[in-house]
């Protein structure tokens, strides 16, 4: 617990068999109360590595992508009375050592959402992040500050941390169910009136940590496009879209189970 928030760490995995204990492991289990793995139908022995490390484990019944992955990891949090949730991915490409910092930002009542920034220390491409994503990210990042009002230093990264509040009453059930689900969720924050602070945080590429390829990065940066403009009609109320609608996250569906 920080200032008597229970934490709890949510691990999105899919293939990250040879990742996962060394990312466990480095969890400071000294604040964090408890960590669950949602496993979304690898075909690598996942699921049963997280069971031999004796992290409570949830696994789809197929493939069904990033986003729902995170649906499932929110879901469970929220059953499991957590009052801050931080979202770690297992292939140990972001280090799980910020997560007492992290999770005191909101715990303290600074923020409602912190994100672990790969550009503010600039280290990013240091770290392996290949030119073209890192390209891409700072346009894609600057088109969204202009579009949504903000001022992030990026919106891609995948280590983050959310208050109880804010995921019990954001319609996460409404957006995608690939990769575009982290730029919806972050767009709905900012729609909403949510507090968004950021932490530097090092990155390491390498060949066991996920990235998604070129044609699902093309994907991707469509549906950001789309999301930021979404957003701006519906501010300038040109336009009205369910992801911004103020519905809160709807009963857990039978797609997974526990193991």
């Amino acid at each position: 617990m920080i200032n008597g928030r229970k934490i709890l760490v949510v691990l999105p995995a899919y293939n990250a068999e040879k990742t996962l204990e060394q990312t466990y492991y480095e969890i400071p289990m000294d604040v964090v109360d408890d960590v669950l793995l949602v496993d979304d139908y690898s075909a690598d022995s996942t699921a049963a590595r997280a069971k031999e490390l004796n992290i409570r484990t949830y696994v789809h019944d197929q493939n069904y992508g990033y986003g729902r992955n995170q649906k499932t990891c929110y879901r469970e949090a929220i059953k499991a009375d957590a009052d801050i949730v931080i979202m770690l991915h297992p292939d140990y490409q972001y280090t799980p050592k910020l997560i007492t910092a992290m999770g005191s930002m909101i715990a303290f009542d600074v923020y409602d959402a912190v994100l672990g920034s790969r550009i503010i220390g600039g280290g990013a491409l240091r770290g392996g992040m290949p030119l073209y994503k890192y390209i891409s990210n700072r346009f894609l990042t600057a088109v969204q500050n202009l579009l949504l009002g903000s001022k992030l230093s990026e919106f891609h990264t995948g280590y983050r941390a959310f208050s109880r509040d804010l995921l019990v009453n954001l319609p996460l059930d409404l957006n995608s169910d690939g990769f575009v689900f982290d730029n919806e969720m972050l767009a709905q924050i900012l729609f909403f009136g949510y507090r968004i602070g950021e932490i530097s945080c090092p990155t390491s590429y390498f060949e066991e940590a996920s990235s998604i390829n070129f044609r699902n990065s093309v994907i991707y940066g469509l549906g950001v496009l789309a999301t930021s403009v979404k957003f701006r009609l519906q501010k300038m109320g040109w336009g009205r879209f369910g992801i911004f609608s103020k519905v809160g996250t709807s009963a857990v569906p039978n797609y997974y189970q526990e193991v």
